[in-house]
């Protein structure tokens, strides 16, 4: 008896802190979504899901395509150059937004310099916004439409063939 009591004193201090912690960010840390879409490609500011969220309520109005990228990963290395000459043939009708997942900021700065991504992307050092989204791995595309619909997912490299196809149908849409 005495150590139920015991432990009830130890752990339901911690439960209740547990169940009050605030799950979004503090007003005033998420940063502006619409400097992020207009960031320098390697400014990478990091981003937690209610940033994300942001970011997708501030592109709607065009379409988005949003790459969850490491500058570690072969795949995501493997289509790089076509991301980069999509976006720019897109560039003023279609709006792209990468996320840096489980990399260091350096790294990923010298691969979006070496590819010449000419968008910005939100660096997420430990996975949590993929995570959140159910995301596993990368690279992953998603595609969402004008009204910030996910309309599409693309699980690993995306060539830039399948990247404009699926482009020209939204913007035909």
């Amino acid at each position: 008896m005495n150590f139920r009591r015991a432990a009830l004193v130890l752990v339901l201090p911690a439960l209740l802190a547990a169940s009050c912690a605030r799950t979004e960010p503090v007003s005033g840390t998420t940063p502006d979504p619409e400097a992020i879409l207009s960031a320098s490609p390697t400014d990478l500011p990091e981003g937690d899901l209610a940033t994300y969220l942001a970011v997708l309520e501030q592109a709607r109005g065009a379409p988005l395509v949003v790459n969850v990228w490491a500058s570690w990963c072969g795949p995501c290395r493997a289509e790089a150059p076509d991301l980069a000459r999509v976006a720019s043939a897109y560039a003023g009708r279609v709006r792209f937004l990468g996320i840096d997942v489980l990399d260091a900021r350096p790294s990923a700065r010298a691969f979006v310099r070496e590819v010449g991504w000419p968008y910005p992307s939100l660096y997420d050092p430990d996975g949590a916004i993929r995570d959140r989204l159910g995301l596993v791995g990368q690279p992953v595309t998603l595609l969402y439409d004008a009204e910030g619909t996910l309309v599409g997912t693309h699980v690993g490299p995306i060539t830039a063939e399948q990247l404009a196809a699926e482009l020209d149908r939204l913007l035909a849409a």
